[in-house]
């Protein structure tokens, strides 16, 4: 497959076009959100697209990103956001709007299934079986090619992956139980922010 990736340092430029649904996803220096700083945010039309954001973290000024993020009209597909959304909002100051998430998405509708992880979504809706080795490795300093191309391909596939998940929860009864279930997503970054971790409906 091939992909079209472009790095773009600090920000994205003014003029690219990314239409009204986009799949974003997140590179950290770790998963410690007080210790651990948000390193890439990467986009992609859908298209075999990657465009990846090296941040500056001496200021994460990224004002088209931001705006992009906060964009009501922009529909966001992310794996697993709770987490990205609380490196966004720690690091570059902003609540994501419009958020879609395939994990939360698989829970409810792949009850069949004990398995949510990107990897696993990747094989079951496109049949591409990605490796996940580098997922920890250094993306603070220069980025090598497979590094690259393994945040391109975090985000390249996410859209099939959504709509092949929307199909089951539709055909299940189960969209609406998923809508209502997203409208918690900012909620609960504000509690993982605020040290509320654990699961605060459980006795």
């Amino acid at each position: 497959m091939n992909l079209d990736i472009k790095l773009h340092k600090g920000d994205l430029p003014e003029q690219l076009m990314l239409g009204d649904n986009i799949s974003v996803d997140c590179e950290f220096m770790g998963l410690n959100v007080e210790r651990d700083q948000l390193c890439l945010v990467q986009i992609s039309t859908g298209n075999n697209d990657a465009h990846i954001v090296k941040l500056n973290r001496e200021n994460y000024d990224a004002p088209i990103l931001k705006k992009i993020l906060q964009d009501q009209n922009i529909n966001k597909i992310f794996h697993y956001a709770r987490a990205d959304l609380l490196f966004i909002k720690k690091y570059l100051k902003v609540d994501v709007k419009n958020v879609n998430c395939t994990k939360i998405m698989s829970k409810i509708a792949r009850s069949y299934s004990d398995k949510h992880g990107l990897k696993d979504l990747i094989k079951e809706f496109t049949g591409h079986d990605i490796s996940k080795s580098l997922q920890s490795s250094d993306f603070g300093g220069e980025l090598s090619e497979k590094q690259l191309n393994y945040c391109a391909k975090d985000v390249i596939y996410l859209h099939k992956i959504y709509n092949g998940l929307n199909e089951i929860l539709v055909r299940e009864k189960r969209d609406r139980l998923y809508k209502d279930a997203i409208k918690f997503i900012n909620c609960r970054v504000n509690l993982d922010l605020a040290s509320f971790t654990s699961d605060i409906w459980s006795h």
